[in-house]
């Protein structure tokens, strides 16, 4: 009776440290994940529109000119479409 108790106390001691160490996992994984989350928002850029053909790019990547935004240097050049 004595060996059944001892390995009934070393298997629930086995089955707990496993779902302790699932746990820790899982927390890891779900911070990785709003990190990853948070991160994809920030790199994320408002469109504008190209004033002369119209198409949508990055703020970050249109040219300013005369308070309109172009794709591109010569389309800046050019100005707004006829």
């Amino acid at each position: 009776m004595a060996k059944l108790l001892i390995w009934a106390v070393i298997i629930v001691a086995v089955l707990l440290v496993s779902r302790i160490l699932n746990t820790q996992k899982n927390q890891a994984r779900q911070a990785a994940a709003r990190r990853q989350s948070a991160d994809s928002q920030a790199a994320a850029d408002t469109m504008v529109r190209c004033a002369h053909c119209q198409i949508y790019l990055p703020r970050a990547e249109a040219y300013m000119s005369h308070g309109q935004t172009f794709c591109c240097a010569e389309h800046a050049r050019l100005g707004l479409k006829q």
